[in-house]
């Protein structure tokens, strides 16, 4: 019975299920009531059963060049209905904020006006896009989805760690996750309530059909994707499967007379809003690259004539720039009048030469990102790293400080995770998934838990050797049970083509699209459109 918690230690971190040792915390009594009688033996291969599922559906990602199932750990986080209540405000607040900036930085621009953000930070931003200037989408909604990545402090405290605004991934592993978890802990689900995910693809089919261009009521929407050998290619085409929508490569797009329409076997037909996801920079080869083969020529001159909406709109990269990151507090406060109700992590922006001395003193205290970084990609935690990296960052930050932020140093929060035969600690971060309307933002109960796997590591991402937890939101007191009932999954699992190394970043990388380029071959004889 003590196996699978026999000398569970506390970390260094806010333990999720443990205030004190062997005294799990309200919020997870049900779950350790549960687990205690289970051997470590058996919860093993219950976990053997899950890998073995995502193996079959090829949810599967590469590591060291060896191709793997996708790491779903099997004990689950969860999260308070009051916990949930101040991630749910706090991330809404701030997707509104970002919102607003968003449409002035693109059309008026009085947040720069005003001081409130400095226009060097967004004119030497890799991801501000002169070519958006003066684009206004129908309802006004630029961010439809976003993924805002969150840690609990030493205290528990929420705390945002950056925002994805362009093409946020990883609500594909939400989904598959629950519906994995549901046939493998089927007795934990039943001692616990939990409020469902099911719902997402619901909401996202209706912020994008709201955004619809104006005049068009029944518009068609589409997936755009790079194509099969993209590393998020299962969610591309689960999300297309579950809305009821096509799944278009851009060899399957026309544009002519500044409006889109995709082929099909009956002729062409008119699109009216892209959930596109494909980077800024690779969707349009007559403003951005132009050996561009995975995008559709004259997409940003239909959207600017109003005939397209484009999901997510180009250009809001500028506010996933991890220095403007610094400045979302302050506007919070300039755009809603309000305090923010979810705190950054402390940081030290670089360019300000008192502030970069400093942090150069002290480089093996702090975590230094650059700041277009993706997936883990370029961190360096100073107090794990060796004094060769140490020294190449220094070099790094004093040829570029702008491209550079410097970080306190958070024990992330930490959950029971099965390593072997036992539960241990390991640290994990928060992706919650908001989706915009244009009339409220609503925010999926639930989200993508990410695991730091090796002992002590705080990198999360699975490139990086991470893994993922099911997240459970737990309901109001008092809720109707149709606010908590399970979610419903059809018995048998269909199978959908097999995607390559998932790891759910910010968006796929430019350079993960233009390898996907570089395998993409016509089959059609005709020019990339």
């Amino acid at each position: 019975m003590a196996d699978l918690f026999e000398d569970y230690p506390l970390g260094p971190g806010w333990d999720e299920m443990f205030g004190v040792p062997g005294e799990p915390r309200p919020t997870y009594e049900a779950l350790h009531a549960t687990l205690r009688p289970l051997a470590g033996s058996e919860l093993r291969i219950r976990a053997e059963v899950l890998a073995r599922a995502f193996l079959d559906q090829g949810i599967t990602f590469a590591l060291k060049g060896v191709e793997r199932p996708f790491p779903l750990d099997i004990v689950p986080r969860i999260i308070a209905a009051e916990q949930w209540r101040q991630v749910e405000a706090g991330v809404a607040q701030r997707v509104r904020a970002l919102e607003a900036f968003l449409a002035d930085v693109y059309g008026d621009g009085n947040v720069l006006k005003d001081g409130v953000v400095p226009r060097r930070i967004i004119v030497t931003s890799a991801h501000y896009h002169r070519e958006a200037a003066g684009i206004v989408p129908s309802n006004g909604v630029r961010v439809h989805v976003a993924g805002v990545d969150l840690i609990r402090d030493e205290a528990g405290e929420f705390r945002v760690l950056e925002d994805n605004v362009r093409t946020p991934s990883g609500v594909s592993y939400v989904m598959e996750n629950r519906r994995a978890m549901a046939h493998v802990l089927p007795e934990v689900f039943a001692q616990t309530r939990v409020r469902p995910v099911e719902s997402y693809p619901g909401m996202l089919l209706q912020a994008l059909r709201a955004g619809a261009p104006a005049g068009v009521d029944d518009p068609t929407v589409v997936v755009l994707t790079p194509g099969v050998h993209n590393s998020a290619y299962f969610e591309h085409a689960l999300l297309a499967r579950e809305m009821g929508v096509e799944l278009v490569e851009g060899r399957d797009l026309v544009c002519a007379g500044n409006e889109v329409a995709m082929r099909t076997t009956a002729g062409e037909q008119r699109v009216d809003v892209i959930y596109r996801r494909i980077d800024d920079e690779f969707l349009d080869p007559v403003h951005f690259r132009a050996d561009s083969m995975l995008g559709c020529a004259g997409l940003l001159n239909a959207a600017r004539a109003g005939n397209v909406t484009i999901a997510n709109a180009v250009g809001n990269g500028v506010a996933d720039d991890k220095l403007l990151y610094t400045y979302v507090p302050d506007l919070i406060r300039y755009y809603l009048g309000e305090e923010p109700l979810l705190s950054n992590v402390e940081t030290y922006r670089l360019d300000d030469p008192d502030v970069r001395t400093y942090v150069l003193s002290r480089l093996d205290d702090l975590v230094l990102k650059p700041v277009d970084g993706s997936g883990g990609a370029g961190i360096v935690i100073g107090s794990q790293a060796t004094g060769e990296q140490l020294e190449h960052v220094r070099q790094a930050i004093m040829i570029d400080p702008r491209g550079w932020i410097a970080q306190r140093e958070v024990k992330l929060s930490m959950v029971p995770t099965l390593i072997e035969d036992r539960l241990r600690p390991r640290h994990v971060d928060l992706r919650p998934f908001a989706v915009n309307d244009g009339n409220q933002v609503r925010v999926l109960p639930g989200g993508l838990t990410r695991v730091a796997l090796p002992e002590g590591a705080l990198v999360v991402n699975s490139s990086q050797g991470g893994g993922s937890k099911d997240t459970w939101v737990l309901p109001e007191p008092g809720a109707p049970e149709e606010s908590w009932q399970q979610d419903t999954f059809p018995d048998e699992i269909a199978v959908i083509p097999a995607p390559r190394r998932p790891d759910p970043g910010p968006g796929q990388s430019g350079n993960n699209q233009q390898q996907q380029q570089q395998q993409q071959t016509r089959t059609d004889g005709r020019p990339p459109c």
